[in-house]
């Protein structure tokens, strides 16, 4: 297929085109910027352009058969500070993709949402795709909308939406800047020599999948030719605690740690059930905390 992945530039969008190109599809990237961590690949179309550009878009848009939505503007630790600005960079831009897919007849889609962020605070654990939708932060309201508007364009215009829930991810290539990547900006943090500092008590948990198994799902999820909602996850919980101690293990070396005040948007605790995406994609996560943690480290030392 010929593919065209929105943000292929990015962390998470360089390994769908890694996996991507491995399957044998065809791949054509936007994105704002260049890829920061490697130069480009020769057998990619790259495209550069803002996402508001519909021109632009419409262009890399054109001989397509597939689309995999990988484009966010924002993270959940940032989205509360500028609402309006988070609704029109991620959810109106994503409304005129729509219309351009659309008008060009073209209907398959995947698009990545937020397992973190879109249940809330989980009433039953591990998390279904059929539990109640209840985001406490800006960045999990948008992506339940666009996940709404993207069934809604299914059922009045004939559109194929697949859309993955990813937990918190990890890897190398990650940005650690600090914004979003917990495990990243602890680890680069640790061979600084500096002070790891964590909102909360620690107590915090969250389900950690390495980004190369959610590409293989992604992978997978736009060739199947399914519509749908999946949670994409490890399917296990570790508190920040516990990432700490595993870090620390596989660095062989301790880290002084500062416990501020815990934040009103941060949810308590997310495990994702992952046996939708077991079972429709014949999909497992094959990498351990201990072996993702490794690899990215190794990376980080390279930087």
């Amino acid at each position: 297929m010929n593919i065209l992945v929105l943000g292929g530039n990015g962390f998470i969008g360089s390994y769908v085109v890694d996996h991507l190109l491995a399957a044998g599809h065809s791949v054509r990237v936007f994105d704002r910027s260049s890829e920061r961590y490697r130069s480009p690949l020769s057998n990619v179309d790259y495209r550069l352009g803002s996402f508001d550009d519909t021109f632009l878009l419409a262009e890399a848009l054109q001989d397509m058969d597939a689309v995999c939505h990988l484009i966010s503007t924002t993270v959940p630790g940032t989205s509360n500070l500028d609402p309006v600005e988070d609704v029109q960079s991620n959810l109106v831009n994503t409304l005129r993709l729509l219309e351009q897919m659309r008008t060009q007849g073209l209907h398959r889609i995947l698009y990545l949402s937020s397992g973190g962020t879109v249940y809330g605070n989980p009433v039953v654990l591990p998390v279904r795709e059929d539990h109640e939708l209840n985001p406490i932060c800006s960045y999990g309201v948008v992506k339940v909308a666009i996940e709404k508007y993207l069934f809604m364009y299914q059922q009045l215009y004939g559109l194929g939406p697949i859309v993955l829930r990813p937990s918190n991810l990890y890897g190398p290539r990650q940005g650690h800047a600090g914004l979003q990547g917990l495990i990243g900006t602890f680890l680069r943090r640790m061979i600084a020599g500096e002070t790891l500092e964590v909102w909360g008590d620690g107590e915090i948990v969250r389900d950690y999948l390495y980004i190369e198994d959610l590409a293989r799902l992604c992978v997978s999820a736009i060739e199947k030719g399914m519509t749908g909602v999946f949670n994409a996850g490890s399917g296990e919980g570790h508190s920040i605690k516990d990432i700490i101690s595993t870090m620390e293990e596989v660095a062989g070396f301790e880290t002084p740690v500062q416990y501020k005040k815990g934040r009103v948007f941060d949810v308590k605790e997310v495990i994702l059930d992952i046996e939708q995406a077991r079972q429709y994609f014949d999909w497992n996560p094959q990498t351990s905390l201990q072996e993702g943690m490794a690899a990215q480290l190794r990376w980080l030392k390279t930087l």
